[in-house]
């Protein structure tokens, strides 16, 4: 019989009008894992899972469930069924997963009974809090919705103690932090790397990439501002449009009085060279390599970052933003935390925190902690893996 506590959700959720078979694809032939996140956000780390699952041979093929997600790398992507009986066995009995692994901690009351009868093994991975839909009476008798998982990785202590009180046991618990999250390694052309750091010579560099229109003023104030101390510094500066690059160019020249070079008309940096205008496409991993502090675009007037933090921490690259973090508040919340970026509050502090960080062992003690931040999770995508392994030989229960 059904827990009195899921047939009270069923009964207010009652199955609309069969809206008809979804439009998958067939099943792929052998072993296929099923990998869940209620949000995009939540599935940053299924793309190393899925990879590994199939580099490693566990399975032959990946599903990835996630409402909104366009693309899971390792994984092929659909939309999850409602969390309705018949939409629920009619994705069970299409894909007839071997293993099911949930990120995050939004639970689905329906899809977790029905993987739990259907004796699919599950794991939940990147566990930040259990979450039921629904109202709370109705929580309060479903004890047993954790009963489907053999393990539960969580990301930090009071996490643990979130899915204990849910009805976890603490025996299948473990603290992991997050999963890897997909390499934010970009490419490098060597030998422009090797020739341009030629020319360069010791000159001390700082980067401002993805800069919208709104923080051009800032950036060429923030460097005026670092040139009283370091008469040598270069700004590479990588506006969020090659198109403005002209307009750009002859603001900086003009207006500010500060010697600029393009990239795009293959200007070299000499040694009168203030600021060097990287306008073409596809170098970011360059920049990087070169540059020992990154400016994060976007973060003081603009929407948030128009660059990932995690690109510059995973070259090596030290990290200063401002407080609008857009759609990637958490990570940056993960670099602060771990003394891996600076944040500037207001433009006026930004030339200050340039000339700061050009004391190489600050700059470094930042770049160190933040490519700790963009590479960590390897270890709790790791073991994930192994779990996934040992739920694949045992037998289902």
């Amino acid at each position: 019989m059904l827990p009195l506590g899921l047939r009270l959700f069923r009964a207010l959720h009652r199955d609309a009008e069969d809206p008809g078979q979804p439009d998958w694809p067939a099943r792929p032939a052998g072993r296929v894992a099923w990998l869940h996140a209620p949000a995009p956000q939540a599935a940053r780390g299924l793309g190393p899972l899925a990879c590994g699952l199939t580099e490693r041979g566990l399975v032959d093929a990946v599903v990835v469930t996630c409402p909104g997600l366009g693309d899971c790398p390792g994984g092929h992507t659909i939309a999850p069924p409602p969390d309705r009986a018949a939409a629920v066995a009619a994705f069970f009995d299409h894909w007839r997963p071997d293993l099911g692994i949930w990120a995050d901690g939004v639970l689905r009351p329906v899809l977790l009974h029905m993987a739990a009868e259907r004796g699919v093994p599950m794991l939940l991975v990147d566990g930040r809090a259990p979450d039921l839909p629904g109202p709370r009476w109705c929580h309060r008798l479903m004890p047993g919705i954790m009963r489907p998982f053999r393990q539960v990785l969580v990301q930090d202590p009071v996490a643990q103690r979130l899915f204990h009180r849910a009805g976890a046991p603490s025996g299948i618990i473990q603290v992991t932090g997050p999963l890897e999250v997909p390499s934010r390694i970009q490419p490098v052309n060597e030998p422009e790397r090797a020739a341009l750091a030629r020319t360069l010579g010791t000159r001390p560099v700082w980067l401002a990439v993805g800069v919208p229109e709104a923080e051009d003023d800032t950036i060429a104030a923030a460097h005026l501002s670092a040139l009283r101390s370091a008469h040598r510094l270069l700004l590479v500066l990588v506006p969020d449009s090659p198109a403005r690059a002209d307009a750009l160019a002859e603001r900086l020249n003009g207006e500010f009085g500060l010697e600029c070079a393009r990239r795009s008309l293959d200007e070299e940096p000499g040694e009168e060279t203030q600021v060097y205008l990287a306008d073409t496409e596809g170098e970011m991993g360059l920049w990087y390599r070169l540059a020992p502090m990154t400016w994060c675009g976007g973060t003081l007037s603009g929407p948030g970052p128009l660059r990932h933090p995690f690109e510059a921490a995973a070259m090596g690259s030290a990290i200063i933003h401002g407080p609008e973090t857009g759609t990637e508040t958490e990570n940056f919340a993960r670099l602060r935390r771990a003394g891996g970026s600076r944040l500037v509050r207001v433009p006026a502090d930004l030339g200050e925190a340039v000339g700061d960080l050009l004391a190489a062992d600050r700059c470094a003690r930042l770049a160190q902690a933040a490519w700790g931040v963009a590479s960590a999770g390897a270890d709790a995508t790791n073991l994930a893996l192994d779990l996934a392994a040992d739920l694949l030989r045992a037998p289902k229960a």
